[in-house]
């Protein structure tokens, strides 16, 4: 089992370190879209969803005349702008199946800020990667999870003193403080690491193992029912080929919100707009719902009409939404997501320091320190790029948001492919160095591009800091805030690093030492 506990850690390590870290992140995707679209003001009150509904619905209809689908995301207290996506027509010139853009819920065009795609893209990363097809992202994504599952629970039956260690912790002590480091983030997070591995891999279960659901759901109508107790989303079936306008959308909205609420209404989904046989779809929003089964009440388009009001699903599809929730965690307040966050980022360090301590207790039996094997210096060389370069490749991709120019054709793009190059050239970077100098070197970069990323802020846009809090700005105040907690905390580990002795340095001190302890000891005796 400890075997088995090693080698699962390691061998994908360094996909899962980066699985967590970008999905702590994900908790304020929202927030961090937000800092990265300062052009956009922050909503002084929360506009009415259902006007802005209406609004976002005949915009779509001048843009994307005969989609059909499109869905809109309604602003909440976490988005101050409306995300929408439709279906492009067969043969678009840019290959795309869809097309999707954020709107001004004031206006109803599209937003005239920067091209981003903000903190979406780590949480896309997170599960399905990037410059590969989402299917492939999402089966490494589970093959990881799976190798973390099992690396948690033969942790667990190898770890005999899993409640003490937890109040153990040895400074200075290499090895050893590396080890009570992992055994302190392990235990203190146990629960939730586990929980938030196995709804990950829960998540995308019909992916993984589809062989039940063909079994059970053979016809059309058993496969329509299941995707109704799955997803809002409606099916489009064949469209009539008679031209009708759209209903109000804002009526539809109306009818949910008295209903659910004024501001919990989620998202506004619609088949073959424009046809006689077109479907609106209004659910439910996520806040305070411990679930992600749909909620949602199904219109005719043409007419207005409420066709079926769907609240409630089968037991199993129901234990798979709370399982789905709990992974994302969107029903949490503002404290429940900071709570959510910090122990997620344990599991981050719980993943970092069982890497780093792979090579901590191997260095000490190599036969040369300074001449590890082609294994160990590969291990030590990913780690390094992984851990301090992953810091360095986000932090650069919001430098980038702030730096390129706004009218950069594909400048969403580039700011990923940014985020890819700087992780790129940390590992060249780690591979030519000696392993201690490029520990801390990368350690010390993160925390200068941490550090001065607000006052990059301060100067590229109209919202410094001091700004933001003077407004209550919080999104914006809170991100640079971070950015400097982060900074410290980078700085700290660089400081740490330099300070901690080699193998071969302990080595020769220990050898010098010999002598005088002999010495000593025949004295005494």
């Amino acid at each position: 089992m400890s075997s088995l506990h090693t080698w699962a850690g390691l061998l994908l390590g360094w996909i899962l370190y980066a699985m967590f870290l970008t999905g702590t992140v994900s908790y304020f995707k929202d927030e961090l879209s937000q800092w990265m679209r300062p052009e956009l003001p922050p909503l002084a009150q929360m506009p009415d969803q259902a006007v802005v509904a209406q609004r976002i619905a005949d915009e779509l209809g001048n843009i994307a005349p005969g989609t059909s689908q499109w869905s809109m995301r309604l602003p909440d207290a976490r988005n101050n702008s409306v995300y929408a996506f439709w279906r492009t027509p067969t043969g678009n010139p840019g290959g795309r199946a869809f097309d999707e853009a954020n709107f001004d819920p004031a206006t109803g065009q599209k937003v005239t800020s920067r091209g981003t795609l903000g903190g979406e893209f780590f949480y896309r990363f997170h599960f399905q990667f990037h410059y590969m097809p989402v299917v492939w992202g999402r089966w490494i994504a589970g093959a990881a999870a799976m190798f973390m599952l099992v690396a948690i629970v033969s942790g667990i039956i190898t770890h005999k003193k899993i409640f003490v260690d937890f109040f153990t912790f040895r400074w200075s002590k290499g090895q050893r403080s590396w080890l009570d480091a992992h055994n302190a983030f392990s235990v203190f997070g146990l629960p939730f690491h586990f929980m938030i591995t196995y709804t990950g891999l829960v998540t995308l279960m019909a992916l993984y193992m589809p062989w039940g659901e063909r079994v059970a759901f053979k016809s059309p109508a058993e496969q329509q029912q299941l995707n109704a107790e799955l997803s809002a989303f409606i099916q489009p079936g064949k469209p009539s080929g008679q031209k009708v306008p759209l209903a109000s959308v804002e009526d539809m909205v109306r009818q949910a919100q008295e209903r659910w609420g004024r501001e919990n209404v989620g998202r506004v989904n619609a088949v073959h707009p424009g046809d006689a046989a077109a479907r609106v779809a209004v659910t439910r929003g996520e806040a305070g719902r411990v679930s992600m089964s749909p909620q949602y009440i199904e219109f005719d388009g043409s007419t207005g009409k409420p066709l079926a009001v769907r609240e409630h699903v089968g037991a199993a599809a129901e234990t798979r939404g709370v399982l789905y929730a709990l992974h994302l965690g969107r029903f949490s307040d503002t404290v429940t997501r900071w709570l959510y966050f910090l122990v997620s980022f344990m599991g981050t360090a719980m993943v970092g320091t069982g890497l780093v301590m792979w090579t901590v207790k191997r260095r000490q039996k190599l036969p040369d320190p300074d001449r590890p094997y082609f294994g160990f210096r590969l291990v030590e060389r990913l780690n390094i790029a992984c851990i301090a370069g992953l810091s360095i490749a986000m932090t650069a991709f919001l430098w980038a948001n702030r730096l390129l120019p706004h009218p950069l054709e594909g400048r969403a793009n580039w700011e990923i492919d940014l985020f890819f190059i700087v992780w790129a050239l940390t590992l060249l970077h780690a591979l030519v160095r000696p392993a201690k100098s490029a520990w801390v070197e990368q350690l010390w970069a993160a925390s200068a591009l941490l550090f001065l990323l607000p006052l990059l802020n301060a100067v590229t846009t109209q919202r410094p800091l001091w700004h933001s809090l003077t407004e209550g700005d919080w999104v914006f105040a809170g991100v640079d805030l971070m950015c400097w907690a982060l900074a410290a905390l980078h700085a700290v580990l660089a400081i740490r690093t330099a300070r901690q002795q080699t193998g071969s340095q302990f080595r020769r001190k220990t050898s010098r030492e010999a002598p005088t302890a002999v010495a000593s000891g025949e004295a005494a005796g």
